[in-house]
């Protein structure tokens, strides 16, 4: 079931620092971001075998996640905010603000036939 992990930040004077340290609950296979998204909808799909690991580090979005059991909302608003989507985590992305940045970490390679595109009845 999705969770959402507070990642170690280090502020001072300077400014901020977020460490992404052995906290992620599985071996990082790839990353990709999200940004310049208008008014869509992205996700709207969950795994047969992938973890993912989704960080707004710029802006903000919201992610709805539905297991099959419970459905819960999620507003990443702050980049030290990690939210650990389950491969049975059907979800969507949405309400992204203009600046926003959403950094996903992966524990597969992409590979279309692990895409689950039909949502929980």
């Amino acid at each position: 079931m999705n969770r959402i992990i507070n990642l170690k930040t280090f502020s001072d004077s300077r400014g901020n620092l977020t460490v992404i340290e052995k906290v992620i609950p599985f071996e990082i296979k790839r990353i990709f971001y999200i940004y310049g998204v208008n008014d869509s909808v992205r996700g709207g799909h969950r795994h047969h075998k992938t973890i993912q690991a989704a960080i707004c580090i710029k802006g903000s979005c919201s992610i709805h996640c539905d297991n099959g059991k419970s459905t819960s909302d999620y507003v990443l608003d702050r980049p030290d905010k990690c939210l650990v989507l389950y491969p049975e985590d059907w979800h969507i992305m949405f309400d992204f603000t203009p600046d926003a940045i959403l950094m996903v970490l992966t524990s597969e390679l992409f590979d279309s036939n692990d895409y689950i595109y039909e949502p929980y009845n």
